[in-house]
Parts: structure tokens; C-alpha cells; sequence
């Protein structure tokens, strides 16, 4: 990696020439992966290290890094997350997977902690100029229905979270990997019967205690920080601080829990360039993504357009600053 501040583009499911084309077009150097799997990335049960080559060769083809991939596939490890019977074959696999990464060059995984996923409860939401954005509201889905046949509590997402960070930091210490953690999104208490545990800034100082490693860190979503409420500039500099923030997703959303909506850069919760100037007095190096956008009119289905205005947003804070 560079050693400096710079944006990177990422959330793809593949490394499509077009795509690859636009990050060089837009002077970026840096690319990330998102939920990658068949045929990008083969394997039912872990990543293989010859797979993994490639990929980061293609990026390489193209006079890009590949800087970080972005979750597993939730099947790799969703009985780790869960305590269930099979994790620790899981875990021995996502061990195989971070070895691979390291032996590929590939020197970031981020990871999550929410078996049942990303949660809104619209994707149609109106912002400025008839933008559709994602939006949640709790009240709408604090009686959802079981996902996973039965309750999992705070205490047994804390034990499933040690038993698996104590066993995976090791390993990615010495294969040269750092493990970013991002926040449960949306940060509430609990979603469809399973404990939502990342969502709070006790929560991350907890689970840097837990782990006790330099292979941990954060992906830094800071929409999601956002949606926890006030004092995400204090938590960017203390997690900053510490070097503890390996990436981030640089969002923005008005409101906050239990009730929020996406937004553009410029209309969120937070000030854009207050956090960017706080991430530089941290001396945070590493990269920012633009993670959802908002879909603008006559925009492609990934959201070229409002990428692209992300992006320039972005790339005129770093200057800025």
C-alpha cells in the first residue's frame, strides 16, 4: 500500500474490464472486492491461494492493487458466528483463507459479524432530487420472524466472536493480514432473533480487547458509525489513534437508530470535511471507498454516476486537507 491517504473503488462482486477501466480513469490506484464468489472466486468452503493469485493479478494487469476483499461468502463461516456444530472445521478453512490471502499479496480481509446480513426496510427512499436511497425504520421489523429457528443472545455472540477471533488473529499475524471489522448494520440491538454486538463504540474497544492482536482493525463504516448516532469524529480519533482503522466506508446517512435514510456525501449526519481533517490529524494511510450510493437518474444498475460523483467528492476532501 502507498502509505497515504487515497480512495479506492470497491464494493464490486468481480473485476470487469469496464470497471477496472473506470478506476484508472478516475486516478485511482487501489481496488477492492466485495462477496465475491463462483466464478471469480471458486469454493464452497474456503479460498484457494492459485484462485486468489489471479485475481490479484488481474488488478495487477491493469496497473492496479488489489488492496482488500470484503467478506467471505457467509456460508464460509456462519456456524462460527452461530456456535454451531461444524465451526471449527469452518475456522480451520477461513485460516487456509487467510494463509492464501497472505501468500497471494493480498494484505486486507474484511470481515463482519451478522449472520443474518445487511437489514433496510426500503430501497426506494426519496432524497434530493428524487434520488432513491435505502432507508430503515425499526418499528417495521422489531417483531420479524426467527432467521435461524431460534434466539441468539448477546452473551453467546461475545463467546462465538472470542472462540473465533482467538483462533483466526494468530494466523493472520503471520501471514501478514489485517482483519477489518465492520459494524453490525443496522447497529440495533437485535434483528431477526440473533444479537446485533458491533454496534457501539464500547462494543469495538470490547472487541480490540478481545482480539490483543496487530492483525485486527476496523473497516470503518462510517455511515453505520453515523447511524449509531453523535460522536463519530470521537471515534475516528480514538480508533484512529491507535492505528486501528485499516479502511473506510466513507457514507453518509441523515438520522440515526432506530429510524435513518442514505444520503449524498454533502447531506449527512456529518460534516465530510470536519471527518476528513480529523482522519488526517490521526495520520490514518489507508483507503476510502464509497460503499452505497444513492441511484441517480440514468445511472447504471452498480451506480457509475453517483461512484463517480463519490469519488471526485472524496478525492477533493484528500486535496482539501
Amino acid at each position: 500500500m502507498s502509505g497515504k491517504m487515497r480512495v479506492a473503488l470497491g464494493q464490486m462482486r468481480e473485476l470487469a474490464e469496464s470497471d477496472l477501466l473506470f478506476a484508472k480513469q478516475l486516478g485511482i490506484e487501489d481496488v477492492q472486492i466485495n462477496q465475491v464468489g463462483g466464478s471469480c472466486l471458486p469454493g464452497d468452503k474456503r479460498w484457494e491461494f492459485r484462485d486468489l493469485l489471479l485475481l490479484s493479478q488481474r488488478a495487477a494487469d491493469y496497473g492496479l492493487k488489489l488492496a482488500a476483499i470484503e467478506n467471505v461468502p457467509t456460508p464460509f463461516y456462519d456456524k462460527a458466528m452461530l456456535g454451531l456444530p461444524g465451526r471449527d472445521e469452518q475456522i480451520e478453512n477461513y485460516q487456509e483463507t487467510i494463509r492464501n490471502l497472505g501468500k497471494a499479496g493480498i494484505p486486507i480481509l474484511g470481515f463482519h459479524w451478522v449472520p443474518n446480513s445487511v437489514w433496510r426496510t426500503s430501497r426506494t427512499t426519496e432524497d434530493r432530487g428524487g434520488a432513491q436511497v435505502t432507508s430503515f425504520d425499526y418499528e417495521l421489523v422489531k417483531d420479524a420472524p426467527l432467521t435461524h429457528g431460534r434466539i441468539f443472545s448477546e452473551d453467546d455472540m461475545w463467546s462465538n466472536f472470542t472462540y473465533f477471533i482467538k483462533a483466526v488473529a494468530p494466523v493472520a499475524e503471520e501471514a501478514g493480514v489485517k482483519l477489518a471489522l465492520h459494524p453490525d448494520d443496522p447497529p440495533v440491538p437485535s434483528l431477526g432473533g440473533i444479537a446485533r454486538i458491533m454496534r457501539s463504540f464500547e462494543a469495538f474497544q470490547k472487541a480490540e480487547e478481545i482480539a490483543d492482536s496487530p492483525a485486527f482493525g476496523l473497516d470503518f463504516c462510517q455511515g453505520t458509525w453515523s447511524e449509531m448516532g453523535p460522536g463519530v469524529l470521537d471515534a475516528i480519533r480514538y480508533f484512529g489513534s491507535r492505528g486501528k482503522i485499516i479502511y473506510v466506508h466513507f457514507r453518509a446517512v441523515k438520522g440515526h437508530v432506530p429510524k435513518f435514510q442514505e444520503t449524498f456525501l454533502n447531506t449527512g449526519n456529518v460534516n465530510a470535511l470536519d471527518a476528513m481533517r480529523v482522519y488526517k490529524e490521526v495520520g490514518f494511510t489507508g483507503f476510502f471507498l464509497d460503499d452505497h450510493v444513492p441511484h441517480i437518474a440514468d445511472d447504471t444498475p452498480w451506480g457509475h454516476r453517483a461512484r463517480a460523483h463519490a469519488i471526485g467528492y472524496m478525492q477533493a476532501l484528500i486535496d482539501a486537507v
